[in-house]
Formats: C-alpha cells, sequence, structure tokens
C-alpha cells in the first residue's frame, strides 16, 4: 500500500510573517497525522523560515524550482545544495507555470531531475496535458514523451525518490478540476509507463498525486481511485484549515 503524499505549493504568494502563520498552522493541524506524508512549498526567499517553524515536525519542507548546476555564475539560481542546506526535503520540477510561463524544455527539467536526485533530494515531478491538447485527444502521447524525457538516464534506485504529479493544465488555478474517472485514467497510463521504463515493482511504489483544483469538497472522490496516491495542491494550501482538511480527507479516502 503506497502511503498518501500531499504538498502544498505556494507559488508567489505570502509574506514573511504569513508564510510563519501558515507554516504553524499547518503543522499543528496535521500534528496527529500518521498515515500521510506532508510538505509545504514556500517560495524559495521564505524556505529558512518556514524551515524554523517545521522542523522537527511531520511537515516537510519543499522548494519550487532548482537549478541543474552545483554552484556558479548563474545569477538569481538555487542549487540544491543550497536547498537541503536550509532543510528542503523535496523539489518541485516541471510545473506547468515552469514550462508554459518560463519556457523549461523537457531536457532542462531532466538535467534538474538528476542533478536534484544526485544531491540528496526527492523530487516531484509534473506532467500534464493542455486544453486545447486534451481536445485533441493528445493526452497520452503528451504525457508519454514528458514522463519519458523527464526520467530518462534514472535508475529503479533513483525512482525511489521520485514522486510524479499528474496536473492537467486546464484544471490549475482555474476552479475546473478533472473527474475522478479522468485522474484514474492519467494515472493508470502514468503507471504503465513507468512500468516500462522501470519494472512493475518499481511502478506499483512510485507515489502519483494529482493537482489542479484539489479542494477538501472534492479530494476524497479524487483520492478514492486506486492510482490517485496524492495531491499537488495549490490555492487550497494557502489556508491552513483548507489544506490541512484536505490531508485528513485524503488519508480517509485511502483507509
Amino acid at each position: 500500500m503506497r502511503k498518501p503524499f500531499i504538498a502544498g505549493n505556494w507559488k508567489m504568494n505570502m509574506d514573511r510573517s504569513s508564510a510563519v502563520e501558515l507554516a504553524a498552522g499547518v503543522k499543528a493541524g496535521v500534528s496527529d497525522v500518521l498515515g500521510a506524508d506532508v510538505a509545504i512549498c514556500p517560495p524559495s526567499v521564505y524556505l529558512s523560515s518556514v524551515a524554523e517553524v517545521v522542523a522537527g515536525s511531520n511537515v516537510a519542507l519543499g522548494a519550487q524550482n532548482c537549478y541543474h548546476e552545483d554552484k556558479g555564475a548563474f545569477t538569481g539560481e538555487i542549487s540544491p545544495g543550497m536547498l537541503k542546506d536550509v532543510g528542503c526535503t523535496y523539489v518541485i520540477l516541471g510545473h506547468s507555470e515552469r514550462r508554459h510561463v518560463m519556457g523549461e524544455t523537457d531536457e532542462l527539467i531532466s538535467k534538474k531531475v538528476r542533478k536534484v536526485l544526485g544531491g540528496g533530494l526527492e523530487v516531484i515531478l509534473c506532467v500534464g496535458e493542455l486544453l486545447e491538447q486534451r481536445e485533441a485527444g493528445e493526452t497520452e502521447a503528451v504525457v508519454r514523451v514528458q514522463v519519458e524525457r523527464g526520467l530518462i538516464g534514472l535508475s529503479e534506485e533513483d525512482m525511489r525518490n521520485v514522486a510524479i504529479a499528474y496536473e492537467p493544465v486546464w484544471a490549475i488555478g482555474t476552479g475546473v478540476n478533472a473527474t475522478p474517472a479522468q485522474a484514474q485514467e492519467a494515472h493508470s497510463y502514468i503507471r504503465g509507463l513507468i512500468g516500462s521504463m522501470f519494472g512493475e515493482a518499481t511502478a506499483e511504489a512510485v507515489r502519483i498525486q494529482y493537482g489542479g483544483s484539489v479542494k477538501p469538497s472534492n479530494v476524497k472522490d479524487l483520492m478514492s481511485n486506486p492510482d490517485v496516491d496524492g495531491g499537488l495542491i495549490g490555492g487550497a494550501s494557502l489556508e491552513a484549515g483548507s489544506f490541512v482538511e484536505i490531508v485528513k480527507s485524503g488519508i480517509s479516502a485511502k483507509s
């Protein structure tokens, strides 16, 4: 049985005081949670402040992005070593906003994946299709390319430290989420891809999160599906009560 994994992606929100307050609220709200891995991913400038709040708790710290070099003349970038130094466990890579707003390619994302894993951190690799791609029946083709190119060069052992987040781009921040059936179909397809690349045992072990307008009202239906192992939560992670309810409802769906 895969342990549920629910992470909050705060994106470019919060100031220092509100980040600390939100982290403290999440920490208190999930202090009795044993049935899931929980992480929060604040903006990089607040990682140290949030790390102090969640230190020693059952809330892990994640970053929203990382560069693919250890150090050097890369103005504005952050290395895996820096993230680990401030207490990060996870790094989100390949988020649709990085792909479609910042122009990141599968090749660049793949470099980041390998560098982050080599730096002793765990990866949340985001994949997902645009609305026009879904309407054209291209969901599986798009996801296949993103998964295969994003994970190229990895070993079965590497995959122990990789989670996949399926985030249909048309559902991110729109209030429209994939139906439970659509989510299950995509997650099952991704698990099959992992199996073809790394073997069935790895495919059964890898956790596949769903992301895209997840709310307390729909998380249970989404996570009741056998291949939906958690969530990468955006807007609903910006309020402690909402995020905690998502965590607890998600656990309930899997119990």
